[in-house]
């Protein structure tokens, strides 16, 4: 089959997962052209061939938070222009390619290219499980604007998609409304991820991924936990600092320092909260302010036993973290997870329905000739 596959740019984890995805549907013989905007196109593209870049809408983040007014503002401006350019885009690249399929990972680009053309669509995005299933009150506490607001804006962003796979490491009931084309799978991992699994083991070192260049309070902190040594990822340097090891991004001495760790601090992302809790490594986690998704993804760690959440990093809070660390690491090993079996399974049973829909539908027509 031929599939379009859209990816939202924001952020490198949507990017990231697509890649796993988009990798096995090439293994599987299906052809597969990808667009995607801002940094995750530059990542895309160097795996695979058939690439499209388009502009996407962007997030401004001010002191470890969503700037919601700053963020609505400069998307504003840039609209007119952005729809522009991506009408030139899916005229050129696009419309020729005549998908017989289309994903979308929270892209509304291909999506509105596939209600257009009246293709079958699929959402394979962890967003989607703010609207479709149902979250207990803990999880909303003192952020119910926010989860309002958030349920709104994803409801609206890809709706009436023939389904819906959603990833997380959590599982709530899912709305009775939307239980026939919903499906929770566990989230998607790296083959290097996967890979490194019968290597995990707790290590010595405590891995920091920061999103933020602009944080100079971090290393300070960390430097006044003693008696521990911080291998920290994000800062865009490789030095030695007091007792925090920076290095440079590289996806196999990240991995390898994730594998090997004691346990990982960062924000709230659903990414790198997945492969700690697959490779059964607890997280103190720090999400981002005004971003719902990133609260809701640390309350439920917590409330699982594989973390703590909290609203800022607090060293002695850290300190307590870490002496109890080995509390977390056993209730890690009750996570069930068998690499990404679950998501080729959903995926594979829902390409056979829609080439036997597509067969049906030809024969009918072929009838009325």
């Amino acid at each position: 089959m031929r599939i379009l596959y859209g990816v939202v740019g924001e952020g490198m984890g949507h990017a990231t997962r697509s890649k796993v995805l988009c990798e096995y549907l090439q293994q599987r013989g299906h052809e597969v052209k990808i667009v995607v905007s801002g940094r995750a196109h530059g990542f895309l593209a160097r795996s695979f061939d058939d690439v499209v870049e388009i502009k996407g809408l962007t997030i401004r983040y001010v002191d470890n938070a969503l700037d919601r007014d700053g963020t609505l503002a400069r998307n504003l401006l840039a609209a007119p222009e952005m729809l522009f350019d991506n009408a030139l885009a899916y005229f050129e690249n696009v419309v020729h390619f005549e998908p017989d399929v289309v994903f979308t990972d929270f892209d509304s680009f291909a999506y509105l290219f596939a209600k257009r053309h009246r293709l079958p669509i699929v959402s394979v995005d962890n967003q989607q499980i703010v609207a479709r299933c149902k979250h207990d009150d803990f999880v909303k506490k003192g952020a119910k604007l926010d989860y309002q607001l958030t349920r709104a804006f994803v409801r609206a962003k890809v709706p009436a998609c023939d389904h819906y796979i959603v990833t997380s490491f959590f599982y709530p009931q899912i709305r009775k409304k939307h239980e026939d084309d919903t499906t929770l799978i566990p989230p998607m991992l790296r083959k290097p991820v996967v890979d490194a699994r019968p290597m995990a083991r707790i290590g010595e070192h405590v891995l920091v991924y920061q999103t933020s260049q602009s944080d100079t309070k971090l290393l300070q902190m960390l430097n006044s936990v003693e008696r521990e040594t911080f291998i920290v990822y994000g800062l865009g340097r490789s030095e030695r600092v007091g007792n925090c090891v920076l290095k440079p991004f590289s996806e196999q001495g990240f991995v390898h320092d994730l594998a090997t760790s004691r346990a990982v601090v960062t924000n709230g992302g659903l990414s790198l909260l997945g492969e700690s809790i697959y490779l059964g490594k607890p997280v103190y986690s720090v999400p981002v302010r005004n971003q719902f998704e990133q609260v809701m993804n640390a309350r439920y760690l917590e409330e699982l036993g594989y973390g703590l959440a909290a609203d800022a990093l607090d060293p002695d809070v850290l300190r307590l973290f870490l002496r109890e660390s080995a509390k977390y690491a056993s209730r890690l090993k009750k996570h069930d997870q068998d690499g990404n079996e679950k998501l080729y399974d959903a995926v594979d049973h829902l390409l056979h329905k829609f080439e036997k829909r597509a067969r049906k539908r030809e024969k009918r027509l072929a009838a009325r000739e």
